[in-house]
């Protein structure tokens, strides 16, 4: 079962009733919509991080570019000048 716990939130009056409107149309509570959106929120965030960790193993372990380590081209061979 969660816990919660009450905060106190400012919000512009007008703001207050468009989301108002929006809970009715949605048949929810105003806290539960925000609950909703906050939660989509963080669970955007720790994904997105999950994947940045996992990007930045993956630099750090390199590629395998099947050139053993050896560079097999020169400068001039990749930027011909006429």
């Amino acid at each position: 079962m969660r816990k919660y716990q009450n905060i106190t939130l400012s919000l512009p009056k007008e703001l207050i009733q468009k989301i108002k409107h929006i809970a009715v149309e949605r048949n929810t509570s105003i806290s539960a919509l925000l609950t909703s959106l906050l939660e989509e929120l963080v669970n955007r965030e720790e994904s997105y991080q999950k994947i940045y960790l996992q990007h930045l193993k993956l630099l750090e372990e390199g590629f395998d570019l099947g050139t053993g380590g050896t560079i097999t081209w020169r400068r001039e061979d990749l930027y011909e000048r006429k």
